[in-house]
């Protein structure tokens, strides 16, 4: 590949200590759209019903300070190159930036990916298509269904459309289970990225979900999220896959829940709510407070991620990367600015500890327990400053993960620190750097 740094060593020294030896595993991404933090029961939800994913979280690890980003294209971008979205540039991401898929094939996994792509600005361009970026196969949606509708695509190929959203969380289900079953090569390993388009904008729920839960129709889409990702599940085990994959359940970003779409959007069925429940955090998607950045994450690999384990430690999409570098022996390219770092010790169990600090784009920095939001945060258009006052804020996310207590004035010198970090952060070495040419 042209201008890339992709061969050479593989990153076998470090990758486990001799006496935890593996094989390089394979990796399924379950990626979700516009998902609460609280909107399943083992984060807290009291009325959806998600005994799959609850399952999951006992034979696995459950993060809870796990941060995508904000909005859907920067963060499916950010995910796929481990660099924040002002350079990897979100729905524009151009053909010259790397994916993990790129990197992870050439070491000899077989790739696919299904659902949601929304990084080549909504749009058929063949050097911005999943093909072009790693992928072996697709199938999916460039965009997202904010009208209503959606048209797949089959690899570079056009593949009709469809305007039943209850139809597509079965749909790609179905599409990685024959990804499994009947075009995975048992030779190699596979990295399965399968993002959904629920639970975004038009949701609905198949019939048999439609009207069965305590959530009204977006509880049922939660419900029928479980339902599927527990038959992509149950096909890992019937394979025999489920000791050799690491599996990570995640979402883009947090639920649409700003009170000035209270009124029906877009062709939303009468009287439905189409946003999902931040629980203990602030705001929602657009927002740089938790509610916005802050999301599910479960992570299973039996015998090697321990199971029935809760971490608060700090990490993110942009990790992934990085760590999946590590696991399975590709090397990071050398010649770009990568954001991510490497957490294979951290969900390995290894140690407890995550990310030094998360950077929320244009808005401020977290670290440890602190965060700092600066006085003119970033917020996407549609999201609510709700009472914001336009000055600094420190929050001890600790004592007060909703945000509501502002410590700046108590800690001027906690604010100045932190300040300092985030303005490094966007300083020569990373946002202002040649990266922004490309």
């Amino acid at each position: 590949m042209q201008n890339r740094i992709l061969t050479g060593c593989l990153l076998t020294i470090g990758l486990l200590d001799s006496a935890h030896a593996i094989d390089k595993p394979n990796i399924v991404i379950v990626f979700t759209d516009d998902q609460g933090y609280a909107d399943i029961g083992c984060y807290g939800s009291q009325k959806n019903k998600t005994p799959r994913l609850d399952q999951l979280a006992t034979e696995g690890t459950r993060f809870t300070s796990f941060y995508s980003q904000t909005v859907c294209g920067p963060s499916r971008s950010a995910l796929l190159t481990g660099r924040q979205p002002i350079r990897s540039k979100g729905w524009g991401m151009p053909a010259s930036e790397i994916t993990f898929a790129e990197l992870i094939r050439d070491v000899g996994y077989q790739t696919a990916c299904i659902g949601k792509w929304d990084v080549s600005n909504r749009k058929a361009i063949i050097e911005r298509m999943p093909n072009a970026q790693g992928f072996d196969y697709y199938f999916g949606t460039l965009g997202a269904n904010d009208g209503g509708g959606v048209t797949f695509h089959e690899n570079n190929k056009k593949m009709g459309s469809t305007r039943d959203m209850g139809s597509l969380t079965r749909l790609y289900t179905d599409k990685a289970i024959d990804f499994l079953k009947t075009r995975r090569d048992p030779e190699k390993p596979f990295l399965l990225y399968v993002a959904h388009t629920m639970m975004h904008t038009i949701i609905d729920a198949s019939d048999r979900y439609r009207d069965t839960s305590e959530g009204g129709l977006y509880g049922d889409v939660v419900e029928e999220f479980d339902h599927e990702t527990g038959r992509l599940l149950d096909t890992i085990d019937e394979l025999g896959l489920k000791e050799t994959t690491l599996f990570i359940y995640t979402s883009d970003n947090g639920p649409w829940n700003q009170a000035k779409y209270t009124d029906n959007k877009k062709g939303h069925p009468e009287g439905s709510i189409f946003w999902g429940d931040s629980g203990p955090l602030r705001n929602g998607k657009g927002s740089p407070y938790e509610g916005g950045y802050r999301l599910p994450c479960i992570v299973r690999w039996p015998g090697s991620v321990p199971a029935g384990r809760v971490s608060d430690a700090i990490f993110a999409t942009i990790d992934f990367m990085p760590t999946f570098a590590r696991l399975a022996g590709y090397q990071l390219p050398e010649d770009r600015q990568i954001d991510g770092t490497d957490q294979s010790d951290l969900i390995l169990g290894k140690r407890d500890t995550g990310r030094e600090h998360f950077y929320f784009g244009q808005a401020g920095v977290r670290k440890g327990k602190w965060k700092y939001l600066k006085a003119k945060a970033h917020f996407h258009g549609y999201a609510v400053e709700d009472d914001r006052m336009k000055i600094e804020e420190l929050y001890d996310l600790d004592t007060d993960i909703g945000e509501q207590n502002n410590l700046a004035e108590k800690h001027p010198q906690k604010v100045s620190e932190l300040r300092e970090l985030m303005l490094a952060i966007e300083g020569t070495d990373s946002l202002r750097d040649a990266d922004n040419r490309r």
